[in-house]
């Protein structure tokens, strides 16, 4: 695995009420800072996202914000970031922000991160990429979304390597260690 210079950071608008999630992301924007990986995020300044971000820039990382037009008031589009890209649509967001990483990252979210997540597995799956995607389960968070994408296996709508192209990772900082390239 090459050096992961630049992280694309899906996650939650909102903290959740577990603040195993909130840790993680201050850890996590810590983490990529000292590590010196730049964070490309969805440039919003509420939940964890705005937590990761903070995060970074106060332990002087570099800091890359997507965000589409239609959501720079309610997610509170952060503009003291390094770079500040508003885009048209929610699809040229993702586009622009995966293009711009060198690998995944996920944190807890709702939908948006569920969407975003399962969007970047397919796209691997069906050897669009190869950049690896890692799931932070803060506090067990996605324990159940792993239950669920073993039984898509066990259950024949998916092939066993699916399961494999998912790094699954406890906190912050066995993220940062998976994006690490091995010795």
């Amino acid at each position: 695995m090459p050096p992961t210079r630049s992280v694309c950071l899906y996650c939650g608008s909102r903290d959740g009420h577990d603040p195993a999630g909130p840790a993680a992301a201050e850890a996590l924007g810590r983490g990529l800072a000292r590590a010196g990986m730049r964070l490309v995020y969805g440039a919003g300044d509420v939940g964890l996202m705005g937590r990761v971000a903070r995060a970074a820039q106060g332990a002087g990382g570099e800091t890359f914000g997507v965000i589409p037009a239609h959501l720079v008031s309610l997610e509170v589009g952060k503009r003291d970031l390094d770079r500040f890209v508003v885009t048209e649509t929610m699809h040229e967001r993702k586009k622009v922000m995966f293009m711009n990483a060198d690998a995944v990252v996920v944190l807890p979210g709702g939908a948006g991160t569920l969407d975003e997540l399962f969007e970047v597995l397919t796209w691997r799956q069906l050897g669009l990429h190869d950049k690896p995607i890692v799931v932070v389960d803060a506090g067990g968070y996605w324990a159940p979304l792993r239950e669920l994408i073993d039984r898509l296996v066990a259950g024949g709508f998916a092939g066993e390597r699916v399961a494999g192209l998912i790094t699954w990772v406890p906190d912050a900082d066995a993220a940062l260690d998976a994006l690490q390239p091995a010795p």
